[in-house]
């Protein structure tokens, strides 16, 4: 049924009723079921990457908040690890809901933006077949909760603009309060949104109080995660430079518009490009123009801060379905049959970039930069084999040079061998969160350390050491769990003097 809004004249839309039209079920349930298809295909190929391996260790110590996360991810992985057997796709399930339930909203935006059938279908399908979305999917990831989250929030303030039922603004910020538990980037949304609505409209957006009970309700909701992240010396905010420093081994700044456009995907691009302009040109979008600065905005701060080329694929999808509303009310109907071709070439792409390659056939990187590219993929081999290394290096030393600890270079390997670890000594890591998880006691006085092969020996923690053996896994990631030494180190100090310097994000 369509509808119209009956707000009081106070709350009326100054460019008069916007009408939405009905969902369209029979394009939307098709393409969410082969997206179906297509996330639980990828979900259940090769081994767990380095980030779950983390996720599943950081939720054998639930806290209010992690240095690097909230707590949402830690447990959701904590509880799929202990589920009865050893399946893949069960352990990424939840990523795999929420993309699905994404896909159907991304169809929703185009509704909420009056587009019909045929906007729809474009707007999900966009979702569907982008290589952000294929690549999230299939791993449970932060990216994989905290995007979907992103699009309901767009959804409700879609809705609101068109309705004008403040509801839907506390609403906004309920959702805003959940992805916090997941991931802090909302935040710099909500700033880039309001930010723009002060200067294209809709300005009465800010005097609304359920827009700030709904940001009250979220700090509300941070407050234990706020007091943990204070008491540790707020090591969040010490990630920005990091991931900076991180961004060089995937383009840096220079390629951060052409990796956002390429993850967009092949329908998702044209699409945002035509989303941007109609926004600004296109009457019957008027009312949402703000959006479009909006996302510029973001992007740009994005770019400033050195962040990573995904950070506004939350909001790709609203563009998009102003550019697929855009494309539906185009006059010219041999223009709209381009649609045809190009969303057949967006699923042919899917399906050839669905993991089908054996293990066996997967090309080894040729530089830390092609591995970073696809980190996706390295990030899932070489952790058994790193763990037997580990093993067999300790059965392999007499009793007075037994390690009482092991120490790892980075958090990827400390969760890899808690995992797949039988009778090892216990694990830490000074790397990210890990470093907050716990340390090694004084009387540790010799350890296992897993580091980077280049790395200098003694090392900074090490008074002296010796390396008992190298680890080289074909397709494994670089200094994570290929190129890795396996060293024994007497340390130089005691851990609780070392620790707090060696800690680093």
């Amino acid at each position: 049924m369509t509808e119209t809004r009956t707000s009081p004249s106070t709350d009326r839309n100054p460019h008069g009723p916007i009408n939405a039209a009905p969902i369209a079920w029979p394009v939307l349930i098709p393409i969410a079921l082969v997206a179906t298809a297509a996330a639980l295909f990828g979900a259940s190929r090769y081994h767990l990457f380095g980030d779950e391996l983390y996720f599943i260790a950081a939720g054998h110590h639930p806290a209010a908040s992690y240095a690097d996360q909230g707590p949402i991810l830690p447990l959701l992985a904590r509880f799929d690890a202990a589920l009865p057997g050893d399946s893949l796709m069960l352990f990424r399930l939840p990523s795999v809901i929420v993309t699905i339930v994404g896909v159907l909203l991304a169809g929703l935006l185009a509704r909420e933006l009056g587009g019909g059938r045929l906007a729809q279908g474009l707007s999900a399908g966009a979702y569907a077949t982008s290589t952000f979305l294929l690549l999230q999917s299939s791993l449970l990831a932060t990216n994989a909760i905290d995007t979907p989250l992103w699009v309901a929030v767009t959804v409700l303030m879609v809705r609101w603009v068109r309705t004008r039922q403040d509801w839907l603004l506390f609403a906004a910020g309920v959702v805003t309060a959940i992805d916090m538990q997941v991931k802090w980037l909302i935040p710099v949304f909500w700033v880039c949104v309001i930010a723009a609505s002060l200067i294209w409209g809709p300005r009465e957006l800010v005097r609304r109080p359920a827009l700030w009970a709904g940001g009250a309700f979220t700090v509300i909701t941070m407050t234990p995660a706020l007091i943990w992240q204070a008491r540790h010396g707020w090591p969040y905010l010490q990630l920005t430079s990091q991931v900076a420093e991180e961004s060089q081994y995937t383009g840096g700044r220079l390629l951060f518009v052409p990796i956002m456009l390429l993850l967009a995907g092949i329908l998702g691009t044209p699409l945002l490009v035509y989303g941007l302009y109609a926004l600004f040109r296109s009457p019957d979008l008027r009312p949402f123009r703000f959006l479009a600065p909006a996302f510029v905005l973001l992007v740009v701060v994005f770019i400033v801060t050195g962040g990573r080329p995904y950070y506004p694929g939350g909001m790709l999808p609203v563009i998009i379905a102003a550019g697929a509303v855009g494309f539906e009310r185009i006059r010219w109907p041999r223009v709209r049959w381009v649609a045809a071709p190009l969303s057949v070439f967006a699923v042919v792409f899917v399906v050839v970039s669905l993991p089908f390659t054996p293990q066996s056939k997967i090309a080894e990187p040729k530089s830390v930069m092609e591995a970073g590219m696809q980190i996706s993929v390295y990030g899932q081999f070489g952790w058994p084999e790193l763990t037997r290394a580990v093993e067999e290096s300790i059965g392999t030393l007499p009793a007075s040079d037994r390690p009482q600890a092991i120490v790892t270079n980075s958090y990827w390997q400390s969760a890899a061998l808690e995992y797949y670890g039988k009778g090892l000594p216990p694990v830490y890591s000074p790397s990210r969160g890990y470093g907050y998880l716990g340390q090694p006691v004084d009387s540790a006085t010799t350890v296992l350390w897993v580091v980077d092969s280049d790395a200098e020996q003694p090392g900074e923690m090490c008074e002296t050491s010796r390396t008992l053996r190298s680890v080289h896994h074909r397709i494994g990631m670089p200094t994570a769990s290929t190129g890795v030494d396996i060293r024994l180190c007497h340390a130089r100090a005691p851990w609780s003097q070392l620790w707090p310097d060696l800690r680093r994000m």
